[in-house]
């Protein structure tokens, strides 16, 4: 998918949107303008972790159907899932995880290589990832939402076998301070951030993984 760099928003920098939103907005319905575009950006920075010496292959994560898609995701109960009006992702959101993972990753100045498929490099490791919750959750009628991010991560090892070396789930919520969209965009990327940087984290310093070296800057 190729977006300008005008659209891209790195670092956030979240285009207006009119008025605060009451309560959340309807369904995108199409006709109109088209929808404004939002990101949330990776981890930056080291995490602490000491570098290792293997290459890490991040393919694009699974996610229920609901969540694979470019809209922001609401959800006002437990039973159903909406959609912001007038506003996307810059991408369809699992692609944008993965991005945001792997940029993470990189950032940390932690790993030998980390790609977004094997065609790359020559992985020793794969981490596997499933959405779970992206999504912002209307659980005061008279407040603003709360951001949540959910993701199973499991760390495979290529040779010889694909074994699963470790399994986890992660989570973050982070209260949006108003109900204005930008800044419900903004609480996502803060829960995001803080997801990705416990998975970068976690699998840096997964058991059973190859030798380490000295520690990162």
């Amino acid at each position: 998918m190729t977006i300008s760099r005008r659209l891209l928003l790195a670092p956030l920098m979240l285009a207006a949107v009119p008025g605060a939103l009451a309560g959340c907005s309807a369904l995108i319905t199409g006709g109109g303008d088209p929808p404004r575009l939002y990101t949330v950006n990776p981890r930056t920075g080291g995490t602490g972790a000491v570098r290792v010496q293997w290459a890490l292959e991040v393919p694009v994560p699974t996610a229920p159907q609901g969540l694979n898609t470019q809209r922001i995701a609401l959800r006002r109960s437990a039973v159903s899932l909406e959609y912001y009006g007038g506003a996307n992702w810059v991408d369809v959101a699992p692609e944008m995880v993965q991005s945001v993972l792997i940029q993470s990753f990189e950032n940390s100045g932690a790993i030998a290589g980390v790609a977004r498929d094997a065609t790359r490099l020559r992985p020793d490791y794969v981490l596997v990832t499933e959405m779970r919750d992206f999504q912002a959750e209307y659980d005061n009628a008279n407040g603003p939402p709360l951001a949540r991010v959910r993701i199973m991560a499991r760390l495979l090892r290529v040779l010889p076998d694909r074994a699963i070396v470790a399994g986890q789930s992660f989570e973050a919520s982070v209260r949006a301070d108003n109900t204005a969209l930008e800044r419900v965009v903004v609480a996502l990327d803060q829960a995001m951030g803080q997801v990705a940087g416990q998975i970068v984290d976690w699998t840096l310093r997964a058991p059973g993984t190859a030798v380490r070296l000295a520690p990162a800057p």
